[in-house]
């Protein structure tokens, strides 16, 4: 425990001194949100949103965001360039297993996008007065579901790229698409309803951390699907990782 401690703190360390992951990853999603809020209209009730203000309404997105961009861009770059450089090669012939670097970086890039998620809601509700969830234990079963999910697919980037920049490569796809179905490119009322129904099912599951935000139980079946999409992309990346 000492040395996964230790290699905690180098992590941690590492992603703070770096601008991009510590800008893009903690903060960006934040100030997203808040520039949006600046525009006075867009802090006006819409018909089009059920009466809500569309800062209220685009919170959950900011919350996509701000998960996707740690799990689905830092993590698997930081692991594949790890891989590309022999750095896991290297440690495995020391009496510190690879395995604990991996669990170190879980753990890091797991903390920066709770971090980056609670500055979405507390700026949000500081500044412009953006609802907390209404239904706080469903909100937390949606995203917990959510960010497990987004991150083994992360970890299952890492597993199958090579080099660092195929994992850039796969990541910047599944990042745009992710941005797309959670509502962060285009408001999801104004996408056809069958793409806003796909995006249901999404990782991280945008519709049920909207729907928890507003106060309606999150439906069982995406909740269901999250689980299901963790289990199994986590395991075949367990399977399938490799040291160099």
């Amino acid at each position: 425990m000492p040395a996964l401690g230790k290699l905690v703190q180098i992590e941690a360390r590492l992603f703070l001194r770096d601008p991009m992951s510590f800008t893009i990853g903690l903060l960006l999603p934040s100030v997203i949100l808040l520039g949006l809020g600046a525009i006075p209209a867009l802090r006006e009730p819409s018909p089009d949103m059920g009466g809500q203000r569309f800062i209220d309404y685009f919170a959950p997105s900011a919350l996509v965001m701000a998960v996707a961009v740690v799990g689905l861009t830092n993590l698997p770059a930081v692991l594949a360039t790890y891989r590309e450089r022999g750095v896991l090669r290297r440690m495995r012939t020391t009496p510190v297993h690879p395995a604990k670097l991996l669990l170190a970086q879980m753990i890091v890039n797991l903390a920066a996008a709770l971090a980056s998620a609670v500055l979405v809601v507390v700026s949000g509700k500081l500044v412009f007065d953006v609802p907390m969830p209404q239904r706080p234990i469903g909100f937390a079963i949606a995203f917990v579901l959510g960010i497990s999910s987004v991150f083994a697919i992360g970890m299952l980037v890492a597993a199958v790229a090579p080099t660092s920049r195929a994992a850039s490569g796969l990541t910047t796809v599944l990042f745009m698409s992710v941005m797309f179905f959670g509502g962060v490119y285009l408001p999801r009322f104004m996408l056809p309803d069958a793409i806003a129904r796909v995006g249901d099912y999404v990782p991280p599951g945008v519709q049920s951390l909207l729907d928890a935000w507003t106060g309606t139980a999150p439906a069982a079946a995406p909740l269901a699907v999250m689980a299901a999409t963790a289990i199994a992309a986590g395991t075949l990346a367990a399977r399938i990782f490799k040291w160099e």
